[in-house]
């Protein structure tokens, strides 16, 4: 058992290693042919990866289903890549990927950590990939997308409104609707309106009162979400905001602003909400407030702890004595296991993707597309940075996952899709290009 523990924990650190060095070389490669050939590497190790994983899962519980699991994940891999790459032979590659690479790490450790999720994030994936097929060619076609900004606003806020007066508190937050028996966020679905919105009204009209109202607008939205006391996901809004605002009108006073603006509200919030104050607490000192808020926190710190830089071994820590351990502190779990230079593998796996995306934005001629890419881009570096960032203390915890890792239906669709709506602005970008 230790020789096989001892092994794995080598065989997953190197595949995590070349693979991470391989999504960067990528960026400095002229040739079509050495850019292919790094893909095939790249799509090599997450295969060697899942693989890997699920062997280890097996090895350790000796039940058949992780192995048909383990088919359907491989499955799942060579019909993304085929479909897409047949439907779109312009989509990067590179983000496809990436993308894969992301879901590979976390089915083997919602596996690892309760096979039922694993199986039900699966599913998921399964739909919200066919769904995500559809989205760059409408992407690519439709013109009237820019033209909707007034839609944006109204689906945005209506949602959000919809979660703040049905949804039912859940671990002092309102963050879902269930209907017939299946969960929404809508939030997550709103990250995407919203950014359109910015994007559409900007795009055109980068005058005063064009921001005046974008702000408006905006404020609308974080301030729903406040109110739900969805701070994490507010806080996303918020910087896409600033982002969005700042690369449309080149100006940095209105960043500026609104980071004052966002430093009073966050006073405000602390002085308003309870629940606010006990994560704050919690942040502070855990080890004070340790059979109360400040449990999840230190279990989390103890599990990277254990894991040092180089992991327990794959089934051989104790990553379920965090809580949550499938969404908030997924990261903690993988980190105990897999060891913390893996995490910082993954880390960077997620900053590719976020260079990929802000690469993509620079090379668009399109403003709306331009603005809309970068939105979103920056959506999905805050996200990894507020989930890595509660999990360490680097910050107070905020309640969000970690994109396309963590266990969650609507946000593991959303990411795909959004990720999706990049890959469509890519190929209008080689469309430009020709």
């Amino acid at each position: 058992m230790n020789i096989v523990t001892e092994l794995t924990r080598i065989y997953f650190l190197v595949i995590i290693l070349l693979y991470t060095l391989e999504a960067y070389l990528y960026f400095g490669k002229k040739s079509e042919r050495s850019k292919s050939r790094g893909l095939g590497v790249q799509i090599a190790l997450l295969t060697m990866f899942s693989i890997g994983g699920f062997g280890v899962i097996f090895y350790h519980h000796h039940q058949w289903i992780v192995l048909l699991f383990l088919a359907g994940v491989l499955s799942y891999n060579t019909l993304t890549l085929v479909l897409f790459s047949s439907f779109y032979p312009k989509c990067s590659m590179l983000l496809l990927s990436n993308m894969l690479m992301l879901l590979n790490i976390g089915f083997v450790i919602l596996a690892r950590l309760d096979f039922d999720k694993a199986m039900k994030q699966g599913i998921i994936v399964g739909a919200g990939t066919i769904l995500a097929l559809l989205v760059p060619v409408m992407i690519r076609k439709l013109r009237v997308l820019e033209k909707l900004q007034i839609l944006y606003a109204i689906l945005g806020i209506g949602a959000l409104m919809g979660v703040l007066a049905l949804a039912v508190t859940s671990r002092g937050a309102k963050l879902s609707i269930t209907v017939a028996g299946i969960t929404i966020q809508f939030s997550e679905i709103v990250k995407i309106t919203f950014v359109f919105y910015m994007a559409a009204r900007l795009a055109k009209d980068r005058s005063f009162r064009s921001v005046v109202v974008t702000s408006v607008v905006a404020a609308l939205h974080v301030g729903i979400l406040v109110f739900s006391t969805d701070l994490g996901t507010a806080l996303v809004f918020f910087v896409a905001y600033l982002v969005v605002i700042f690369v449309a009108t080149g100006r940095p006073i209105y960043p500026l602003v609104g980071l004052l603006g966002g430093a009073a509200a966050s006073v405000v919030a602390y002085f308003l909400f309870a629940h606010v104050q006990q994560r704050v607490i919690a942040w502070k000192d855990p080890f004070a407030v340790y059979e109360t808020s400040g449990y999840q926190i230190v279990q989390g710190l103890f599990g990277i702890g254990a894991g040092g830089w180089f992991g327990t071994g794959l089934c051989e820590g104790k990553p379920t004595m965090i809580p949550v351990a499938a969404k908030d502190f997924v990261f903690a779990a993988i980190c105990e296991e897999f060891g913390s230079i893996f995490g910082i593998c993954l880390l960077l796996i997620c900053m590719s993707i976020f260079l990929l995306i802000c690469t993509i934005s620079l090379k668009l001629h399109n403003r709306f597309y331009k603005l809309a890419a970068i939105g979103l881009g920056a959506e999905y570096a805050f996200q990894v940075f507020l989930t890595v960032g509660g999990v360490t203390k680097f910050i107070p915890m905020t309640g969000i996952t970690l994109p396309l890792v963590s266990y969650g239906g609507s946000s593991v669709i959303s990411t795909i899709v959004m990720l999706s709506i990049v890959q469509g602005m890519y190929i209008r970008r080689e469309d430009e290009g020709v």
